[in-house]
């Protein structure tokens, strides 16, 4: 069995509340599966996972307080060919465990499940009458949760009580992460209502 990728011990760090110190560090790490490239930024700290050698970002100014996001830096990781993945919020949560919330097997060719498949491996689809969720393994093999609602459902405590269900699919304290879109507040406020708690933020860099 391979080992973890040295990002999943940050993130699962982070998931505990324990954080690198906020001294404006930039941790370079191995690429993901895949040659996935990623910047993940913490509070005065960022983790870039990349192909490229370190004297690759000599000149940029790099520092761990938000520099690591800069456009530059991004469409370095990219190169000629690459893909610079949307910024998102990177939050949280610890799931619950006994759900009941159904598998769904009948959602293939809906857009979020097609997304998620593109990007995380072992996806499993659940959802009922008020929407879909995905589960996967995602960045750096952490739990990722991504959800939508129906378009007729949209609003209110929907998204919320879709999201806390989905939490029920999880075992017990064990860290489930999503990543929203700053803009989405719709999202950002419904996984923040269901328990969710912000640690950082990230961006994905597909090598095509």
């Amino acid at each position: 069995m391979p080992e973890p990728h040295p990002l999943l011990a940050v993130l699962l760090a982070a998931a505990d509340g324990v954080f690198p110190p906020a001294d404006g560090t930039v941790r370079f790490l191995p690429p993901l599966v895949g040659g996935m490239q990623a910047v993940v930024s913490l509070t005065g700290h960022a983790a870039v996972a990349t192909s490229l050698p370190r004297e690759a970002f000599h000149g940029l100014g790099l520092d761990g307080f938000g520099a690591a996001l800069r456009p530059e830096m991004l469409l370095l990781l990219a190169g000629s060919t690459g893909v610079v993945g949307d910024l998102d919020v990177t939050l949280v949560a610890r799931g619950t465990g006994g759900g009941g919330l159904p598998l769904r097997t009948d959602l293939d060719d809906h857009p979020r499940v097609r997304y998620a498949r593109a990007q995380r491996s072992g996806v499993l689809v659940h959802g009922d009458e008020r929407g879909l969720v995905t589960l996967a393994s995602g960045l750096a093999g952490r739990v990722e949760m991504s959800v939508e609602a129906a378009p007729q459902r949209q609003g209110g405590a929907v998204g919320r009580s879709l999201i806390t269900d989905a939490l029920a699919l999880v075992p017990v304290g064990a860290p489930v992460f999503a990543a929203v879109a700053p803009g989405n507040a719709r999202s950002l406020r419904a996984f923040l209502a269901a328990g969710f708690m912000p640690v950082g933020s990230e961006v994905l860099v597909s090598p095509r």
